[in-house]
């Protein structure tokens, strides 16, 4: 199975966003990742539908918004109508998410539900039939730049156990500290949707050159597989 990349623009030049954005499609990124943070639920305020309809008009690479905010019912509609082609809302966020989660499907966007690394994988078993997506959050959110917490690559080799007994195929995204050395882990883990912030907007290399990185040792662990099943 691929794996994808999505790289977040929230550790992007905004000074030079959709030339950034542009750098990443160019790159071969699958999603470009937008956090957007409420300075309520995460101790960060970020972006809004304004700046996802700018990335949209920007980019043909469909927009995987994940949403960092209370109420996040409130909003859904402004985040699909400005663009979003992936919503993502936080299981912790959402006393009722699976009328959530309906709604951002009745709205045309694909629906993906996220948890924070002190969330038990228990607690979305109900949901994981309808959504599209399962985002395992790798450090507490709110800044970019975090080391991965180790524990949850293991957690992210649960819920793909969990996935696979209960016959459903939501694509498994990670997201936090995610660079070159941790790659490796994650997808032999059952990553299959990467998000990096840091690790491809930085003055270190190139998006280029920071994404092929990331996605040959992807390959690499893709390979490992192979020879071992």
């Amino acid at each position: 199975m691929k794996v994808k990349f999505a790289p977040s623009i929230l550790s992007a030049d905004f000074a030079r966003l959709g030339e950034q954005v542009r750098a990443a499609e160019e790159a071969g990124a699958d999603y470009i990742h937008i956090d957007v943070m409420d300075g309520r639920f995460v101790p960060n305020l970020t972006m809004g539908p304004v700046v996802v309809d700018a990335v949209r008009r920007s980019t043909s690479l469909p927009l995987d918004v994940h949403l960092m905010i209370e109420s996040p019912e409130l909003l859904v509609p402004s985040f699909v109508e400005a663009g979003a082609g992936i919503l993502t809302v936080h299981q912790e966020a959402c006393p009722h998410l699976d009328f959530v989660l309906s709604k951002i499907r009745s709205l045309g966007a694909r629906a993906g539900v996220a948890v924070n690394p002190g969330t038990p994988i228990a607690t979305l078993e109900e949901v994981l039939g309808t959504v599209d997506q399962v985002l395992v959050m790798t450090v507490n959110p709110g800044f970019g730049g975090q080391s991965m917490i180790p524990s949850t690559i293991e957690k992210v080799r649960r819920l793909a156990a969990l996935l696979s007994a209960l016959g459903v195929s939501p694509e498994i995204e990670v997201d936090g500290g995610i660079t070159p050395e941790r790659v490796g882990d994650l997808v032999r883990a059952g990553g299959r949707v990467l998000v990096a912030g840091s690790s491809v907007f930085n003055r270190r290399a190139s998006v280029s050159e920071n994404l092929a990185a990331l996605r040959r040792a992807a390959e690499a662990a893709t390979s490992d597989r192979r020879v071992g099943s």
